[in-house]
């Protein structure tokens, strides 16, 4: 007497339903994903933003109503400063204020650098706005934005407005 042994598998039928259910997930899955991380620049360039007008309050403040100079804003806010807006990488009794900032961030939405454009309205940022280059800020204000040109998020709002 011979015992017949049955082997199971997976008919193709099954097969096929299975890689048909996983591309289905996929198509749901990897859009979501992808928003995730634009909402996540985008969070971190608003955050950013904060935390810089913060520090260029604070400077202000603490300067007698001056804001930090275009030309020397990233040294100003990164270093020990004094009354009269010089900097240093020590404190001492001359230099006792700040820094106000570890670093200037890098630009979170596009990828560039810390590159400063200066003033806005000025010519040299027209070129660094074209460019797509850092941060642009004005001196005169304290008003700093993120140099994005008319890239906008998910709520179509221009990076630069925020």
């Amino acid at each position: 007497m011979t015992i017949r042994t049955r082997t199971r598998a997976f008919s193709l039928v099954e097969l096929v339903i299975v890689v048909v259910i996983i591309g289905v997930i996929a198509a749901i899955a990897v859009p979501r994903i992808s928003r995730g991380a634009r909402g996540a620049g985008e969070s971190a360039l608003r955050g950013d933003l904060a935390a810089m007008r913060n520090a260029i309050d604070l400077y202000a403040a603490e300067h007698v109503g001056t804001f930090p100079l275009a030309g020397t804003f990233e040294a100003q806010l990164t270093l020990f400063s004094s009354a009269v807006n010089t900097t240093s990488a020590t404190k001492d009794t001359t230099f006792k204020y700040g820094p106000y900032l570890r670093a200037l961030p890098p630009l979170p939405v596009s990828g560039e650098g810390v590159a400063l454009g200066g003033k806005l309205g000025d010519t040299a940022v027209a070129a660094a706005d074209a460019a797509g280059v850092g941060w642009l800020y004005t001196e005169g204000t304290g008003v700093i934005v993120a140099n994005t040109g008319t890239a906008d998020d998910e709520a179509t709002v221009l990076y630069n407005t925020y």
